[in-house]
């Protein structure tokens, strides 16, 4: 079964996507496709896809919105673009682990009632250290509702209780959830939660997801999910 990786970028946050390309390269499941929208102007970006040598991968599908619409809507354009059953989302300044396109699609197919996949993501910090956060909840089917039941949203204690950028969906209940939430730096956040209560949840105790931090990063200014490490100030 085909997977589509759906990739928004716009030109500050073009250089990382080579390491981004070579966590795709690197994947034990061999049916993927890279569906790469850039908000705004391509210039910036594509150099660095033909450097790395992810422009003559035919795996590699580049589009433009040509003005910039920020992350929700560039992601949705991307969806937009999507054919198949499975859409992982993938930032661009993120990376996958080696097996985790595998560990999702097993788990989606081990629960056919869940409507997306969640595995475990680590921190990759600026010094390279990887600083990994389990999930507060037993493997398996998480019930409709309980992410967001579990979800703290004290000003001074926020915690999402599983990271957002890195799951798996199935692409009927994207659509059906309306996609990504017009909620500035919280779009994901928004989707998760809508999604949480419609479908059941599939989570997996394997690392999943390499979540850089660093300061250009607006969500670390402005919130983290549950146990997340470091903020940049």
């Amino acid at each position: 079964m085909r997977v589509e990786v759906l990739t928004a970028v716009h030109g500050a946050y073009a250089h990382f996507l080579p390491d981004t390309w070579r966590s795709l390269c690197a994947q034990t499941y061999p049916d993927w496709l890279w569906l790469i929208q850039i908000d705004g102007s391509a210039t910036t970006v594509v150099p660095e896809l033909i450097a790395c040598g992810a422009a003559d991968d035919p795996r590699v599908r580049l589009a433009f919105n040509g003005t910039r619409e920020g992350p929700a809507i560039t992601r949705n354009v991307a969806l937009g673009r999507a054919r198949a059953p499975l859409v992982q989302n993938l930032d661009a300044d993120d990376q996958l682990e080696p097996t985790a396109l595998e560990t999702l699609v097993a788990a989606l197919n081990t629960h056919p009632a869940a409507g997306f996949a969640i595995g475990v993501a680590r921190d990759l910090l600026y010094s390279g250290e990887l600083v990994e956060f389990p999930l507060p909840f037993p493997p398996g089917l998480l019930p409709r509702g309980a992410l967001l039941e579990a979800w703290v949203t004290e000003p001074d204690d926020y915690r999402l209780p599983v990271h957002p950028a890195g799951t798996m969906w199935r692409r009927h209940l994207l659509l059906t959830a309306g996609g990504w939430a017009g909620l500035r730096n919280m779009e994901d956040t928004g989707l998760l939660m809508a999604a949480s209560a419609l479908a059941p949840c599939a989570l997996v105790d394997r690392v999943t997801l390499r979540y850089r931090k660093h300061r250009a990063q607006i969500s670390a200014q402005t919130s983290d999910f549950a146990g997340g490490g470091i903020r940049f100030r």
